[in-house]
């Protein structure tokens, strides 16, 4: 065999640069998905290993499955997840929870309560894109009829439906930031708190000023808010009852119970519960509802669109672009020329503030040039897991800023799928609501400056961190 070359900076920027040029082209030339263009980049890095670095089939094919199996616990999450949102939709607990977010609207503080209903829905809902286009939809309507500027009431929509997708376990960037990272997902999201809670507290006070200062809402300004309050009562047996579900994850969490069983207890719950509450809904509809996703048959389309969703089944594409990303970070890794990556800009991060700043800097980069948020997680989670490691410091810092960075920047930029998502649903420029994004754009300078000055940031011992680093 020819002897086997060590990765220079020029060949291992070729797959990035390859990856980048295939998502652009797919997703915005062809308004695609990102999995063909990660197979794409994943053959280019391994064409690279094998021409460019003379490295062997089996090597290749041993960092890509390693990329794949270190996500495996986040995986077997995701697929929980599934059967949880479709058992908790298909009991009532998601429709109680987003019935009790919209009922807290009050008159004369219209963005700052649009602020925390989009954080309520899409905590319990775990998905960004599902609030902003039906919870978020009925505010806009709210927000044209009292007058309110477009950019605000679409600021504040984005706002809240980002904090609840960052912070619910129910949400994949939650789950994939701690897998790619090496911390447990409850960790992640308890240090999370650190950032993202700062980051509501400013956001409200802005929109309670703003909204002060623009008039207020009232319930009965807007049909579509009207309606979807009606579609739930009718829909649904909204009993308080069923706030045993969360009530019980909460606990299990609270008491250091692992994601897996806490969450499954969860599905279970909320199954039994269902059953016991809902008129319609015997054992056979929960199990369809945990496989396939939940139905919803209220006649209200906008309810109807939110709640129509989760399963086992309905999880499948968002794992199977994750396995394509990994793959790809799994061949660069493996081969070394993710770390001659990471060399080059861990050369001038000589401080934990630094090398903060050149995570924060790779997720908004790779949001801007490659338009995913996955990629904007996972590849610098890859990157730069190794130098947290060394430097003492817990894998909950790492995800906890990949997660402020990768996930909530992804909303700032037009092109990305985040951003072009939010402008075409809510029907807001992404430049015109992205200055009142305000959780979106403070949560990064937050993290920002808890790197620059150690604050919150947890360190692990040296033994930690070499088993962390070998495993």
């Amino acid at each position: 065999m020819t002897e086997r070359t060590e990765p220079s900076l020029l060949l291992s920027l070729i797959p990035v640069v390859g990856l980048v040029a295939m998502l652009i082209g797919t997703i915005v030339g062809l308004d695609g998905t990102g999995h063909l263009p990660l197979i794409g980049g994943t053959v280019l890095a391994g064409a690279v290993a094998s021409f460019g670095l003379k490295r062997p089939w089996s090597e290749i094919q041993k960092g890509m499955i390693g990329g794949i199996t270190g996500a495996l616990p986040a995986i077997l999450i995701l697929l929980v997840v599934g059967l949880l949102i479709g058992s908790w939709i298909a009991s009532g607990v998601v429709p109680l929870m987003v019935f009790w977010g919209l009922k807290i609207l009050a008159p004369s503080w219209f963005l700052v309560a649009s602020l925390f209903i989009c954080a309520v829905v899409s905590l319990a809902t775990g998905s960004s894109w599902s609030t902003a286009a039906t919870v978020g939809l009925a505010l806009i309507g709210v927000g044209q009829a009292l007058g309110m500027h477009p950019g605000m009431t679409a600021g504040a929509i984005v706002s809240g439906a980002y904090f609840g997708d960052k912070m619910s376990p129910l949400s994949d960037t939650t789950n994939l930031s701690p897998a790619v990272a090496g911390a447990e997902l409850f960790e992640h999201i308890q240090h999370m708190l650190w950032t993202t809670v700062p980051g509501l507290v400013v956001a409200a006070i802005v929109f309670t000023v703003l909204g002060l200062r623009g008039g207020g809402a009232g319930e009965g300004d807007s049909a579509v808010y009207t309606a979807i309050v009606t579609g739930l009562e009718g829909g649904f047996e909204l009993s308080p009852i069923l706030i045993l579900a969360p009530a019980l994850v909460l606990t299990l969490v609270i008491k250091k119970v692992p994601a897996l069983p806490a969450l499954m207890a969860g599905v279970l719950a909320g199954a039994v519960l269902g059953v016991l509450v809902q008129p319609n809904l015997d054992i056979a509809g929960v199990m369809a509802a945990m496989y396939g996703g939940y139905e919803s048959a209220t006649g209200v389309a906008s309810v109807d669109d939110l709640l129509s969703r989760g399963g086992l089944s309905g999880m499948l594409d968002t794992i199977a672009l994750v396995v394509c990303a990994l793959a790809f970070a799994g061949v660069m890794e493996g081969t070394d020329m993710l770390d001659r990556l990471a060399a080059a800009v861990l050369s001038w991060a000589r401080s934990t503030g630094s090398l903060v700043a050149a995570t924060i800097a790779s997720c908004i980069g790779l949001n801007v040039l490659a338009s995913d948020q996955y990629i904007a997680i996972v590849v610098p989670g890859r990157m730069y897991r190794t130098a947290y490691l060394k430097r003492g410091l817990h894998p909950k810092n790492l995800s906890r800023t990949l997660e402020d960075s990768g996930t909530l920047t992804s909303a700032l930029v037009p092109w990305n799928t985040c951003g072009a998502y939010m402008a075409g649903v809510l029907g807001v420029g992404t430049l015109a609501y992205a200055p009142f994004a305000i959780v979106n754009w403070v949560v990064p300078m937050i993290s920002l400056g808890y790197g620059i000055t150690g604050f919150s940031f947890e360190t692990i011992d040296e033994a930690d961190a070499e088993a962390r680093i070998a495993a």
